[in-house]
């Protein structure tokens, strides 16, 4: 597998908080849900790293500003309603003319839904979903005994009593943390290229 030097370039020049650990972590060669499990995996079962506050996830197409994780740390303390955020990402668009940007369901709108929303510019927003190409976790979501397993996983099941399941791994993650009332915002602060090699665009 290959990372475009465009993409790690911007990773290469994101600024970490002073003082504090960061360790790059790779993964490849799995299907995407079964990666971000056994990753997370992986970090709980390390008696240092499960001992830290936050895991950031980054994809292979997506392109951050420097400064994308010092806004997301602030974010993620500071709810609009002076309560915290337990996942914050970065704002980018799905690739193509007709792109939608990746933030979705409204918090104030029952039942829990994943329909796309318009976020608002240069501010924090909570939805009820997001992308997972730039996000900001805490780790305290991983170690909840309620966080039924899999915590990822990509879904596509038919039930011809039921109709259609599918859930890509990051919409099946916010549906069973939304539904433990876990809170979820959108930086738009922090814009994300969404990098599309085929073509030499992002978007």
């Amino acid at each position: 597998d290959s990372i475009p030097v465009r993409v790690v370039q911007t990773w290469m020049n994101l600024i970490h908080p002073m003082n504090q650990k960061w360790l790059p972590i790779f993964v490849s060669g799995m299907e995407v849900g079964e990666a971000y499990e056994r990753t997370v995996e992986m970090i709980l079962a390390n008696p240092d790293l499960k001992k830290w506050k936050y895991i950031f996830t980054m994809e292979h197409d997506n392109m951050m500003p420097p400064d994308a994780l010092l806004k997301l740390y602030e974010a993620i303390e500071g709810g609009a309603d002076g309560g915290k955020y337990d996942v914050v990402g970065g704002l980018y668009w799905t690739k193509g003319e007709n792109g939608q940007p990746m933030c979705y369901g409204d918090p104030k709108v029952f039942p829990l839904n994943f329909i796309p929303q318009i976020p608002k510019p240069d501010m924090v927003q909570e939805f009820r979903g997001l992308g997972m190409g730039c996000n900001l976790f805490r780790m305290e979501i991983f170690k909840d005994k309620k966080f039924k397993r899999p915590w990822f996983k990509t879904m596509q099941e038919y039930d011809p009593s039921k109709g259609a399941k599918l859930f890509t791994q990051d919409l099946w993650f916010y549906k069973q943390a939304g539904e433990l009332g876990y809170r979820f915002a959108c930086d738009s602060r922090v814009k994300v290229g969404h990098y599309d090699l085929t073509t030499d665009k992002v978007w």
